[in-house]
């Protein structure tokens, strides 16, 4: 089981990220549009999937906007958010800033969550998921993972988008 922590206090992971060279494990999650969004989806695409506990704290918001801007210059990639927030959160707030270059969905069926071993067990945020970033290539072999320190703060995201090179 991976760790962090919120506000300094440990916070235990349900499990542990996917290995560098491992295959995305399979997961479902809702888009805004509460369509089911699953690997396939991105087929032939390399994907960057950025993990964080709820668009509507600070921390959350800002890695949504910056994977935003950065996203409208990566070729063939998609950059998905993905929180236990619902699905019509997600949409107010994307469209509230102008968010496009990005998809939201929700993991509030909790597929995603454990297929990642990211819900977090303990702590004030229990059941929501960790901040983490997965990147994948084209054929949904893992390039990237890092399950953030502090959940409190952004992911490295020129570490994170390195990896795509």
């Amino acid at each position: 089981m991976t760790n962090t922590a919120f506000k300094g206090t440990p916070v235990q992971l349900s499990g542990n990220l996917p290995a560098v060279g491992d295959s995305l494990p399979e997961f479902t999650v809702v888009g805004t549009d509460l369509a089911d969004i699953t690997p396939a989806n991105f087929a032939g695409k390399r994907v960057v999937i950025s993990v964080f506990p709820s668009v509507d704290t600070g921390v959350c918001a800002a890695s949504v906007r910056e994977f935003n801007e950065r996203a409208a210059s990566l070729d063939n990639t998609v950059v998905l958010n993905v929180s236990r927030d619902l699905p019509f959160a997600l949409d107010r707030f994307c469209a509230a800033e102008g968010i496009d270059n990005v998809q939201a969905a929700s993991d509030f069926r909790h597929n995603f969550g454990g297929a990642f071993g990211l819900v977090q067990e303990d702590g004030p945020l229990a059941g929501l998921l960790g901040r983490a970033v997965i990147v994948a290539d084209e054929n949904s072999k893992v390039l990237y993972t890092k399950v953030n320190d502090e959940i409190g703060e952004e992911p490295n995201y020129d570490e994170a988008l390195a990896a795509l090179n």
